[in-house]
């Protein structure tokens, strides 16, 4: 019983604050878009992130919320297929604009020499085709969970997975296997990118750093450019994402090699899966003082609004 009280909470806890976290970034960088001087294409990159994550967790952290609050078959048929749709559509693009925002971060940062610096983007605006493929490309892949998936409250007698408020049939062996490879080829590609674009950018950093430490010796001040303690910021998110997207892959593998239903490795890989939604708005929190940006920007407009109020 004390088991089923920590899951309940754990699941509340991790969708409540990662909602709220994706809001925040989102709020914060959209006051940024449309309050500053410069359209940067890193801020609308994390406001999609923040986006893609916070439906994840609408559509999976929800829904097992409710389930570990005891809800049951509170979900019809209909709807069911559109949270696990949605949701693995949202994780795609999450995959996608992850690999996206390290590439563009790691183009940002490049000498001027390199050749890198050419494909910049010159405004945020080109980035936005980028978002569009995404969206299609899994909306594409995912297509195959709309006739898999049913409700538990359909009397199935044959399921190849449960998540507690709903079924997954036993698919076509033919569409399985053309989903299946599109999926990894997709995963492995953006997978790579990150992998590429997060190694090149540790390779700069670290020859800043050794600059820095030869300025610091020369006794010259020197302040490190917004460029690279975004990217610093990049390579932390970055991380974060790694770790969830490993482990939930180990976790899939183990738990469908297994020959009997482990309870805890199933719990387990559910708080994996939403694990980067839920904890990415906190690192851009934690290590940009979004927070204090975002409420020292609402007192200034604010306080700008009144003393005009005032005047007139």
């Amino acid at each position: 019983m004390p088991l089923k009280y920590i899951k309940e909470i754990i699941f509340f806890f991790m969708t409540v604050v990662g909602m709220l976290g994706n809001i925040s970034v989102s709020v914060n960088y959209m006051i940024s878009w449309c309050g500053g001087p410069e359209k940067k294409p890193i801020h609308l990159i994390l406001i999609h992130l923040a986006f893609a994550n916070f439906l994840i967790l609408f559509s999976k952290g929800l829904p097992n919320t409710m389930v570990a609050l005891g809800l049951r078959n509170f979900l019809d048929d209909i709807v069911c297929k559109i949270l696990i749709y949605l949701q693995r559509v949202a994780r795609g693009v999450s995959i996608c604009t992850s690999g996206l925002l390290t590439v563009v971060q790691a183009i940002i940062i490049s000498p001027r020499a390199s050749g890198w610096r050419r494909l910049r983007p010159k405004s945020a605006w080109h980035i936005l085709p980028f978002f569009s493929v995404f969206w299609i490309l899994s909306a594409l892949i995912s297509v195959n969970l709309i006739c898999s998936a049913t409700s538990i409250n359909l009397n199935i007698s044959q399921f190849k997975s449960e998540d507690n408020y709903c079924y997954f049939i036993l698919e076509n062996q033919q569409t399985k296997w053309i989903a299946l490879p599109l999926m990894v080829l997709r995963d492995a590609v953006f997978q790579g990118a990150v992998g590429g674009a997060s190694g090149y950018m540790v390779l700069l950093l670290h020859k800043h750093h050794q600059h820095v430490l030869y300025l610091q010796n020369s006794k010259l001040l020197y302040r490190t450019p917004p460029e690279l303690r975004a990217a610093q910021s990049v390579l932390l998110l970055m991380l974060c994402f790694g770790f969830f997207y490993w482990a939930d892959c180990a976790f899939s593998l183990i738990i469908s090699l297994s020959l009997v239903n482990n309870s805890l490795l199933v719990n387990i890989q559910k708080f994996l899966v939403l694990g980067y939604a839920t904890f990415s708005p906190i690192v851009l929190i934690q290590r940009d003082g979004l927070l204090p940006e975002c409420w020292h920007a609402w007192r200034e407009k604010l306080r700008k609004y009144l003393s005009n109020f005032s005047i007139q």
